[in-house]
């Protein structure tokens, strides 16, 4: 009878993780590299993201919001409930606060 040939899988790379923090280092690696600036946008686009937000506020819609914070771009829907003009931050209905400078698009969901 032949023998069938049974593949280890996953388990012959374990010894690379012997190495104390090789892991955590290659993952540490992996997330910086991912980091962005924040992007800068153009006068037009900020008009359009404007006509936008007050379509959402006066119709009570559901937005899909697109913000940037700690080197990456986020992404979270809900409709805006809130405004605060001093602290310049939306509140969604999620209970998102999110900083008026750091939103990168807003889109009327559906």
């Amino acid at each position: 009878m032949p023998e069938t040939y049974v593949d280890r899988g996953i388990i012959k790379w374990n010894p690379f993780d012997a190495l104390a923090g090789y892991g955590t280092m290659l993952e540490e690696m992996r997330r910086r590299r991912g980091k962005r600036d924040q992007p800068i946008l153009s006068e037009d686009a900020l008009a359009q993201m404007n006509i936008v937000f007050n379509d959402a506020l006066q119709q009570q819609k559901t937005v899909h919001v697109s913000y940037f914070k700690n080197g990456y771009v986020l992404d979270t829907y809900g409709t805006i409930i809130k405004i605060d003009w001093i602290r310049r931050t939306i509140t969604l209905s999620t209970t998102e606060r999110i900083i008026a400078e750091d939103i990168t698009a807003i889109d009327l969901d559906g």
